[in-house]
């Protein structure tokens, strides 16, 4: 079904040009858009002209006009005025409304096959067809976008989105879920992952800029078959996942840049336990103060070099060393040390995707 906003957008189009008035309403008769006030009194008269066998009437001052797709009934047209010349508008305007209606059924096809495809919903004969019912090339380079926005059912964002890839004939933008919007991109040959992460950042620039909205994206790896479009959507949603877990930071997640946060994603959590309470026995590390985790947090991120963490928490020297001192007493752990440092930080990134996954006992 067509939205009113582009049925008035068209009638509206229709006026400013032929200098009439125009309505539209639902095989029911009732209104749906119109450019005058006062259309609604037509509709008990276009609730029995949808019912008669005649394709078009004059009445009451104005032509009626049905308007078909595949024989069947889905809008009716009305024009004020009579005489010829509003005949042949009223033509026009029907013909202008189906091709709008065809356009929007092979677009919800579209978007139909592609939401059934990233479910993984079809058969391999299934995929096959359909792509060559609506040519759509089986064989191509493609890679899924998910953006997750802030707020459900965020039309804004999914519009914004659609105007930004409308000239990507080959490209497709849907939703599958309240929050998240998939764009299914057609690359070109020369194209990379770098090339990607600049689309990533475009859109997320355009949300900014004219929804107000804050979003992340995640995408998967390249596909070179359309039949491959599941695999890639779900990288991207793993990528969103690790990402919001490991990298909150972050506002652009691709899946293949997940590092070690894609192999604690997927450790079982009994594994997991097992490994806690090896590092830190009873001890849950959320007993740590605010001041330590600040500490430790700042170290990892200065590659373990003392003077320069010292310099950036305002701290003498010999209070970090006492603090690690303090630190390596209650785990066993020097994380002056390369390797008892990646068993640290191994092991906070564990207890991230445990409490992610609701386990808040160590």
């Amino acid at each position: 079904m067509i939205s009113n906003q582009i049925l008035q957008n068209t009638i509206e189009g229709v006026k400013s040009i032929a200098g009439v008035e125009l309505g539209v309403f639902d095989v029911d008769g009732k209104l749906l858009i119109s450019t005058f006030s006062g259309a609604s009194e037509y509709e008990d008269f276009v609730g029995s002209f949808s019912e008669s066998d005649a394709e078009n009437q004059e009445a009451r001052g104005c032509q009626f006009f049905k308007v078909n797709e595949e024989g069947r009934l889905e809008y009716v047209l009305l024009v004020q005025g009579t005489g010829k010349e509003i005949y042949t508008i009223g033509k026009m305007a029907v013909f202008q409304m189906q091709g709008l209606i065809v356009a929007y059924k092979e677009r919800f096809d579209r978007d139909n096959f592609i939401k059934n495809l990233l479910l993984d919903n079809l058969l391999l004969v299934d995929i096959y067809n359909r792509t060559k019912k609506l040519h759509i090339d089986f064989k191509a380079r493609r890679l899924v976008f998910i953006v997750e926005t802030r707020t459900e059912k965020d039309n804004e964002a999914l519009e914004i989105i659609r105007t930004l890839f409308a000239t990507k004939t080959k490209d497709f933008v849907t939703a599958v879920d309240e929050k998240n919007i998939i764009i299914v991109r057609e690359m070109e040959q020369a194209e990379t992952y770098e090339d990607m992460g600049k689309i990533a950042h475009t859109v997320l620039d355009m949300l900014n800029t004219e929804a107000m909205s804050s979003a992340r994206i995640a995408y998967g790896t390249i596909i070179n078959e359309i039949k491959e479009v599941s695999r890639s959507y779900k990288e991207a949603k793993m990528a969103l996942d690790v990402g919001r877990i490991f990298y909150s930071e972050k506002s652009i997640i691709p899946y293949n840049n997940l590092g070690i946060g894609r192999l604690i994603y997927q450790l079982p959590l009994p594994l997991c336990k097992m490994f806690i309470n090896e590092i830190f026995g009873e001890k849950s590390p959320d007993d740590f103060d605010e001041e330590t985790l600040a500490t430790i947090n700042k170290f990892f991120e200065n590659s373990l070099n003392v003077s320069e963490t010292s310099r950036q928490l305002y701290i003498h020297r010999n209070t970090l060393v006492y603090r690690l001192d303090k630190l390596e007493k209650s785990t066993g752990l020097d994380i002056r040390k390369f390797e008892d440092a990646i068993t640290f930080k191994i092991a906070l990134m564990v207890v991230k995707y445990m409490k992610y996954m609701g386990r808040t006992e160590y």
